[in-house]
């Protein structure tokens, strides 16, 4: 039976308070106390005291046993050779510490400190030669160890051997070591003033070919006078590197070098070697020098070329990281132009023209096509070389591919050089392949345009033919044939052009022939032509501009009848303008018609397009979503004409209901006790808006013969369909009526 159960009995029952106890100890307190005590520390042993000889050699026997006990044990363990050796040299027994020393090495001997504890040994007691040869030693068993060799020149030179530590350092170099053992040796020659022996020597450089080497090999050679000699490692430094791996900073101290010995055009072709051939994010400390000694040294010309060259790296990075990146050409091109020989600027021109767009598809080639044209423009206008400008065109006009699309600027600018250089024939010979290959709009107008000036009118005809062959619904260019034949004084031929527009079955702007055609017949005075024209347009459309225009026109005319013309114009507009389904263009005929009677006629026949003026209504309709369902209701304007009301009786039942229905709120309100005198005085008012429109008196201001129903006349909710619904006829007619009596019984007020 476990035992665990009574344990944990026992705890509870003698634990009778469990709460924690007043002063709490922590572990911290326990170790502080533990340290005060002190008590785990082991007295020390007593100090023995050796009286005679015979105590010293027991003592000696004894640690030397220990000691060789030790290195029994573990024979590997260094430190216990150590602590061996330098007990024996503590005893001054050298001789012993040296055998120990000894046997140590054949056990390890390739341990550092073991070779150094043993030569410092040897130099404290002061036996050079014994220290000698341990270095000697040391540095031919383990030639790379470093701190051997620093120790063994350091030992030679203290001693005042210069020609031992000499010999120590040339041994030294044989193994290559690292830079600063290099440094070294240099430091002590330079201690000893032996410059002739570093002249013309170029280990270091040969062993470590760094940068910064050859920059310290050259500026020894500067320090020293011998400043030809320092030129020589600079150039035999550029020639060492190459142009694969060349450095900013070689050049800068190169140019440094040079602005030193006032050597300035020699600094200018460092800085621009190294910058033709150094990667422009590689250069900017390259940049600044040679930026700054322009300013120290160099005129205004020297800094612009500091900075193009600038531009240059970088425009030369943007056109290798896309070489279809055409603007950043664009800029590259007009910079080598504003400074540069014409074989850099054709050599730059040839690397962007290459760059042909992958895709045939004009709004790929829209750019691409600009740098042939500014080639060809440098060639002539620059160079001065017409030959090569004309291969320039045609090599571009080679490879654009005419079949998919073409571009007309291109053909234009080449005929138009070939006019230049009075090679008319040539000019004429290119327009003609453009045509033929791929007519366009604006290579034929270029082409008339062309002849134009030359005053070849015979051929102008001839194009104007081709033109209207190629594109017949082009009215702008039947007009523009018409207007030739009316300069040239054809007016039959003209009116024949016009004739055969007007009757061509698809045209794109006929609006315009017409009107050209009508100002044609107006300029030579051809009235009857014209009247004839208007009703010929007017059989084709029944337009309010056109019937505007005819009345304009008719009134223009000189003549005894001519207002009576231009008002039997009007009420034919009006007539044939009942069935338009445009109500705005109805009412703008009659706004024209009413201003042309406020200048020229009656009080009569203004009373009478008074009349014909419709009446503003605001209406509903059903609005519809996408999907079908409905999306409530908007409101909108219509204009209701009188001769329309006259025909539509329903027009006038609503507008009695309502009356009758404002009628009826009105005698309520005079059944009122509190508003008995002010219900009198409403009736009368309220039966004001259901007079007649024509009733009303006139207002010269504006559009005002227009009524506006939601302040004077009844309020037309009807919809599109000319229905109504009663129930919101009714609750919009009580609205309407409660808010009338207010206003009246304000008014009133």
């Amino acid at each position: 039976m476990s035992s665990t159960p009574i344990i944990e009995t026992f705890i509870c029952s003698y634990v009778k308070n469990k709460a924690p106890a007043e002063v709490q100890i922590t572990a911290e307190q326990l170790l502080r106390e533990a340290k005060e005590r002190e008590l785990e520390l082991l007295p020390p042993p007593p100090k023995q005291k050796i009286t005679d000889e015979e105590e010293l050699n027991d003592y000696k026997l004894k640690k030397r046993k220990g000691f060789e006990d030790n290195i029994r044990k573990n024979r590997t363990v260094i430190s216990n050779w150590i602590k061996y050796a330098q007990w024996e040299e503590s005893l001054k027994e050298i001789q012993r510490a040296r055998s120990i020393y000894e046997r140590a090495l054949d056990v390890d001997h390739r341990n550092i400190t073991l070779w150094l504890k043993y030569a410092e040994m040897e130099m404290k007691s002061r036996q050079v030669n014994h220290a000698r040869n341990i270095w000697d030693r040391a540095i031919t068993i383990l030639p790379r160890v470093n701190q051997f060799w620093y120790k063994y020149t350091y030992m030679e030179e203290m001693l005042g051997n210069v020609a031992g530590c000499r010999q120590a350092f040339e041994r030294w170099m044989e193994w290559e070591p690292e830079e600063q053992a290099w440094h070294s040796y240099i430091n002590f020659e330079l201690r000893y003033k032996e410059v002739d022996k570093l002249l013309d020597s170029s280990a270091l450089v040969i062993v470590h070919p760094e940068v910064k080497n050859w920059i310290k090999y050259a500026r020894f050679e500067e320090k020293h006078g011998y400043i030809a000699h320092s030129r020589k490692v600079y150039e035999r430094s550029v020639e060492f590197f190459g142009e694969e791996h060349v450095d900013e900073n070689l050049f800068v101290a190169f140019a440094r070098f040079e602005e030193t010995q006032k050597e300035f055009e020699r600094v200018r072709v460092i800085y621009k070697y190294a910058l033709d051939r150094i990667p422009k994010h590689q250069a900017q400390e390259l940049f600044k020098n040679y930026t700054m000694f322009e300013k120290k040294f160099g005129d205004r010309r020297g800094i612009e070329d500091v900075i193009v060259s600038k531009r240059r790296f970088q425009y030369e990075e943007e056109v290798k990281a896309n070489p279809h990146n055409y603007d950043a050409w664009f800029d590259y091109l007009r910079l080598v132009e504003s400074d540069a020989d014409p074989d850099t600027v054709r050599e730059v021109y040839e690397r962007a023209i290459a760059n042909v767009p992958p895709i045939q598809e004009k709004r790929h080639w829209r750019r691409y096509i600009y740098l042939w044209i500014n080639y060809a423009l440098y060639e002539e206008l620059e160079v001065k070389d017409p030959e090569r400008t004309r291969q320039v065109y045609q090599a571009c006009l080679d490879l654009t591919p005419h079949k998919k699309f073409t571009f007309a600027k291109i053909w234009l600018l080449y005929a138009q050089f070939e006019i230049r250089q009075k090679n008319l024939q040539g000019a004429r010979k290119v327009m003609g392949t453009a045509i033929g290959k791929c007519p366009k709009n604006k290579l034929l107008k270029g082409y008339i345009e062309l002849e134009l000036q030359l005053r070849e009118f015979d051929r102008c005809r001839k194009l104007y033919e081709k033109y209207l062959e190629f594109s017949p619904e082009n009215c702008t260019t039947w007009i523009k044939f018409a207007e030739l034949e009316t300069i040239l004084g054809d007016v039959e031929r003209a009116r024949a052009i016009f004739e055969l527009a007007i009757g061509q079955p698809r045209l794109d702007m006929p609006e315009v022939l017409w009107k050209s055609y009508i100002d044609f017949e107006i300029e030579q005075e051809e009235f009857g032509n014209t009247r004839n024209l208007y009703k010929r347009l007017l059989q084709r459309t029944q337009h309010v501009k056109v019937w505007i225009s005819y009345a304009k026109f008719e009134l223009s005319i000189d003549g005894p009848d001519r207002l009576q013309k231009c008002r039997q114009i009007y009420e034919e507009a009006n007539k044939s303008m009942r069935n338009c389904e445009e109500k705005e263009e109805r009412l703008m005929l009659l706004e024209s018609w009413r201003d042309f009677e406020k200048e020229f006629g009656s009080d009569s026949t203004r009373e009478r397009v008074r009349k014909l003026l419709p009446e503003k209504v605001k209406k509903r309709r059903k609005l519809t979503a996408e999907d079908g369902s409905d999306a409530g209701w908007e409101e909108y304007y219509d204009y209701i004409f009188p001769e329309d009301a006259a025909n539509q009786p329903n027009l006038k039942l609503l507008a009695m209901a309502k009356m009758w229905k404002r009628q009826q709120m009105t005698d309520e309100s005079e059944n009122l006790p509190e508003k008995d005198t002010t219900a009198e005085e409403t009736s009368p008012s309220s039966e004001e808006p259901a007079a007649a429109p024509e009733k009303q008196p006139e207002n010269e201001s504006g559009r005002n013969n227009v009524t506006e129903t939601e302040q004077e006349g009844p309020y037309d909710d009807r919809d599109d369909d000319g229905g109504s619904s009663s129930e919101s006829d009714s609750d919009d007619d009580n609205d309407g009526e409660k808010k009338e009596s207010r206003s009246s019984g304000e008014d009133k007020d």
